[in-house]
């Protein structure tokens, strides 16, 4: 990685649909060093895919959360379970987009999307709590993205 990768995967960071022209007249590179620059990076895992960001008021999920999750070790260890187990578990559930493991006070982190409050506490109380190894939640609730 140089200046130049640098440069191109910001870019392409910002927005996945700039063309090749037009990156190479942001940065100042060449057109086909942008291309071949890019290519190399999909070849050696850098880049590991493109996605679409998406307006989730449009989409009816409008409420978005934070959910710290305090893991019951002793129940994943009689469930032969591991905590990346549990947190692959709790990804499958509808709404959960994002389970993280993390280090500190609590054992994962969870982003949920929801079409409402009602609806998130539902997915709390009767889909995430539910699941065998979860002790307790914590649920920080999004007021603003900034």
């Amino acid at each position: 990685m140089d200046d130049k990768d640098r440069k191109i995967l910001q870019l392409l960071q910002q927005n996945a649909k700039l063309r090749i022209d037009q990156m190479a007249r942001r940065t100042g590179i060449a057109a086909t060093t942008v291309h071949s620059r890019i290519k190399g990076m999909e070849k050696k895992g850098i880049i590991t895919g493109y996605t679409a960001v998406v307006d989730n008021e449009k989409l009816g999920k409008p409420v978005e959360a934070y959910i710290l999750v305090t893991v019951d070790y002793s129940m994943l260890k009689r469930a032969k379970l591991s905590q990346p187990d549990l947190g692959r578990r709790l990804k499958g559930i509808e709404g959960v987009e994002e389970a993280c493991l993390i280090a500190g006070e609590k054992d994962l982190v969870l982003r949920v999307r929801a079409e409402s409050i009602k609806r998130l506490s539902s997915t709390i109380t009767d889909r995430i709590r539910r699941v065998e190894g979860v002790e307790k939640t914590i649920t920080l609730i999004v007021l603003e993205r900034v």
